[in-house]
């Protein structure tokens, strides 16, 4: 249904450190690097990153975040750990939620700039 999505972020050097450690694990890099933009995805860009001078304000009860699918179990592992140790704040670890389906296996992030993102991965342990 989508083709991409679009964030605004106040530091673009910082959140490129950030979003190349956290997607790598995912097979997600950086296929477009510009002055004041990025682009991530595997193939073509899904998701943008620009500057901006109002980005929208972090708020843990907004319900947004983006949810990138992971190729394994073991992959949603590193995405965590490589988000905690690029700068970003826990949000959940990884581990099956049940909630959302029997192979449901996620983990959960903040980035710098405050967006929760999410690493999922639905198949058989």
């Amino acid at each position: 249904m989508l083709d991409h999505v679009s964030i605004g972020v106040r530091d673009i050097a910082a959140t490129r450190r950030f979003y190349d450690a956290a997607l790598a694990p995912l097979d997600y890099a950086c296929l477009s690097d510009g002055a004041d933009s990025l682009g991530y995805g595997s193939g073509s860009v899904a998701f943008w990153i620009s500057k901006s001078q109002r980005p929208v304000p972090a708020d843990d009860q907004s319900g947004l975040h983006f949810c990138f699918k992971a190729p394994s179990r073991a992959a949603v592992n590193a995405f965590h750990a490589a988000a905690l140790a690029a700068g970003g704040r826990d949000n959940g670890g990884p581990g099956l939620r049940a909630d959302y389906g029997a192979n449901y296996y996620a983990a959960f992030a903040i980035d710098p700039d405050g967006y929760r993102i999410e690493a999922y991965c639905g198949s058989e342990a």
